[in-house]
């Protein structure tokens, strides 16, 4: 089922969680623990992450470095679905633009079509942490509005071969990621906005907000998203805090704001099981106020972490 055929008849929050497919050797086993450890709480979708192939260099006996290429976390097509029959509920993996050429996209589309997946979030991703700035492969997308066009392209049949025969349309539901805070690379917030438009209006049928912990920003985004005339689901996406150190690192890497309130907080915290229990809390009021002014769907980036989310998913059953 498509993510906007849940949310747009929805007459209550709901909920949803993000994951990460398992590190190249492991098997699924501990994805599987946490989904079994949430199911009770009734997720309507769950997003998988995909990530792209990384650089990395070695050391030889003789001291010469070695360039490596490596991808940490494949298998995201297989384990989505994998989840999706074992456990009946939608998934929704990402694909993005970094380390991906237009073909490989497209492949990947068609994978996702033949496994009987329908929803996918286009994103443009990372670059290579050698890299000051994003470079899209060789025919590969530059960003996130382009990916969209391509996917959306095939509800008509649009494949990049133009002489293909008997082509199938994919209709997949799109989602695509907003930034309440501005993305750490927009040069200011009205810019930014603009960029998210240009996505919605390449096709994307809903927005899933990146991790916030102040929720006047997210109202403050949608609010200035209908003004220019993005008029598709916002959904706010959360993230409990769980180490001490996150109130310095988060900030940093993904252009965020953590309010004075909170994070004096965790400065009070002796360890990190007590900054995880007050990162809890934040998100417990947060995902209480959201839920009274009646957002459609609270998604959490839990990422393998069960405890605090399983808090916050007791208060929207």
């Amino acid at each position: 089922m498509k993510i906007i055929d849940l949310i747009q008849p929805a007459k209550k929050t709901l909920f949803s969680f993000e994951l990460l497919p398992p590190l190249k050797g492991q098997n699924a086993d501990k994805l599987y623990e946490t989904i079994d450890e949430l199911i009770e709480y009734k997720p309507k979708y769950i997003n998988l992450t995909t990530h792209r192939d990384e650089i990395e260099y070695r050391t030889l006996d003789n001291g010469l470095l070695e360039k490596k290429i490596v991808r940490k976390r494949p298998g995201t097509v297989a384990i989505a679905a994998a989840i999706q029959y074992k456990y009946g509920i939608p998934v929704v993996p990402h694909v993005v633009c970094g380390g991906f050429t237009r073909e490989e996209t497209e492949n990947m589309l068609i994978d996702l079509n033949f496994l009987g997946i329908e929803n996918v979030l286009a994103l443009r991703g990372d670059g290579l942490k050698s890299e000051n700035f994003f470079v899209p492969e060789n025919n590969g997308h530059s960003h996130a509005n382009e990916l969209v066009e391509q996917i959306v392209n095939l509800r008509e049949g649009k494949y990049l071969d133009p002489e293909l025969k008997n082509k199938t349309t994919m209709d997949f539901c799109v989602g695509v990621a907003g930034y309440p805070e501005k993305h750490a690379e927009a040069s200011n917030p009205e810019t930014d906005l603009l960029y998210l438009k240009q996505k919605v209006d390449a096709g994307a049928d809903y927005i899933v907000t990146q991790m916030f912990f102040d929720n006047r920003k997210y109202y403050d985004f949608v609010e200035r998203c209908r003004a220019i005339g993005i008029t598709v689901p916002i959904i706010p996406g959360i993230k409990p805090l769980a180490l001490m150190n996150q109130i310095t690192i988060l900030p940093k890497i993904f252009s965020i704001d953590i309010p004075e309130e909170f994070a004096a907080e965790v400065r009070k915290c002796k360890t990190n099981d007590e900054a995880r229990q007050v990162g809890t809390e934040w998100a417990i009021y947060q995902a209480k106020d959201l839920i009274a002014n009646k957002v459609p769907c609270l998604h959490i980036y839990t990422y393998g972490i069960t405890d605090n989310t399983r808090q916050i998913a007791k208060i929207i059953l």
